[in-house]
């Protein structure tokens, strides 16, 4: 379903603050693959994401989506692939309309809009079942402006409509980061059930170590652009903090120094 070739990309290149992001990143990604990525800051996870989202091109290399080359692509064309959940809870949703409105943007994207009325009585029962499964109470607030409800109100619903029409694949941008953890718990748990249910192929960024090993089928560890860990099957399943973090030791040859992935 995702097939990374041999990726590059630099920042400011000929400058003082060169950057060198990817270098030469490649990654297979088989359909229904929930493959959760962890490492330090400035290993080259959100470039990654967003390299694949068209968000940056790269510099070299190829990425390659269903079978269909998008690596010339703009941000916009690949969208409709892709699935996408930001950190920042705000990101996601409009919040001047309301929950419906939200969720009838999303399932019709793709389609030619028209001024005709629209949301209608199978669609909006189609939603109240969707949302009810969230466990969260949305499904009683359909007519709610966005604005007024939490941050993970915001992004329990921003997933719900980034796999509304089920992406050929569901990014997670640290989807959980900005939120406390008994909420980031439940949409650790509602991102679970939708990605089971709809065998959705998703990359999960995180900077939880317990998040990684216990989520997915595959872990991969990033550090300075490439991938150093890549872990799946009964190896990932019998996964300690403690076996990653010597596991990241001896592929790296250093410790690994990131207190917010220990801790979280």
């Amino acid at each position: 379903m995702l097939e990374i070739q041999n990726i590059y990309k630099t920042f400011n290149p000929g400058t003082v603050n060169e950057k060198q992001a990817l270098k030469g990143l490649s990654l297979r990604l088989n359909e229904g693959d929930f493959v959760t990525v962890i490492g330090g800051n400035g290993a080259g996870k959100s470039t990654m994401l967003n390299a694949i989202a068209g968000t940056w091109m790269v510099d070299e290399g190829k990425i390659i989506i269903d079978g269909a080359d998008v690596t010339k692509l703009s941000e916009h064309k690949r969208a409709s692939y892709l699935g996408r959940v930001f950190q920042d809870p705000m990101m996601g949703t409009a919040a001047t309309m309301s929950i419906e409105e939200n969720l009838a943007l999303a399932y019709r994207r793709g389609k030619r809009r028209t001024l005709r009325t629209g949301i209608h009585m199978k669609e909006r029962e189609m939603y109240i079942k969707l949302l009810s499964e969230l466990g969260l109470g949305l499904e009683e607030r359909l007519t709610s402006k966005v604005g007024l409800l939490s941050g993970g109100q915001r992004q329990a619903l921003t997933l719900l409509m980034a796999t509304l029409k089920k992406p050929k694949l569901l990014l997670l941008d640290e989807h959980t980061a900005a939120l406390d953890p008994k909420t980031a718990a439940k949409v650790l748990s509602a991102t679970d059930a939708i990605v089971n249910k709809d065998h959705l192929t998703t990359l999960m960024i995180t900077h939880n170590m317990r998040d990684a090993i216990a989520h997915g089928n595959r872990l991969i560890m990033m550090m300075d652009g490439n991938i150093i860990l890549d872990i799946s099957g009964e190896d990932k399943k019998k996964l300690t903090v403690e076996d990653l973090l010597r596991k990241f030791e001896q592929a790296s040859g250093q410790e690994f120094a990131s207190d917010k992935a220990l801790l979280g």
